[in-house]
């Protein structure tokens, strides 16, 4: 019985030496390099260059949420100092990891002072299709510069 269990330790023994050398060897692998001009972008939920386009674009007017996760940028009401009688509230939505014109919705508040309060106006459609072609021309721009 004891030569038995003196043949099982140099055996357990082989067997610890054999994998840990293999998981050793697991860590020397070197990691696939990052395409930073890839159409999706992981580090954050949602497509980079439209997310970085979307807050340059909107930088006019104060945040009040940015979530870059569920990829919704919401600014506070903006009044343009040439036209004080009239405020925009703009809330864009990022709905995709691709660089894609569907990835992205942009809506739009307006309102007009009238008597000192602020009543609700329409927004022009093409207002909101003007910001967001100048989102989708800034993303691509900033995507072509990665690339380059």
């Amino acid at each position: 019985m004891i030569a038995l269990a003196q043949l099982r330790r140099p055996a357990i023994f082989a067997l610890a030496i054999a994998a840990t050398a293999s998981l050793a060897a697991c860590g020397g692998r070197e990691r696939p390099k990052a395409d930073l001009a890839a159409a999706q972008i992981t580090t954050i939920g949602v497509n980079s260059y439209l997310w970085r386009a979307s807050l340059e674009t909107v930088s006019f007017a104060p945040l009040l949420q940015a979530d870059s996760n569920g990829g919704v940028i919401v600014t506070d009401w903006y009044a343009n100092p040439s036209n004080p009688g009239e405020r925009v509230k703009v809330t864009v939505t990022i709905l995709d990891s691709d660089l894609r014109a569907d990835a992205l919705r942009v809506a739009a508040s307006r309102q007009v002072s009238q008597g000192g309060t602020w009543v609700d106006a329409p927004v022009q459609a093409a207002t909101v299709q003007k910001l967001e072609d100048i989102i989708l021309t800034k993303a691509r721009e900033l995507r072509r510069h990665t690339i380059n």
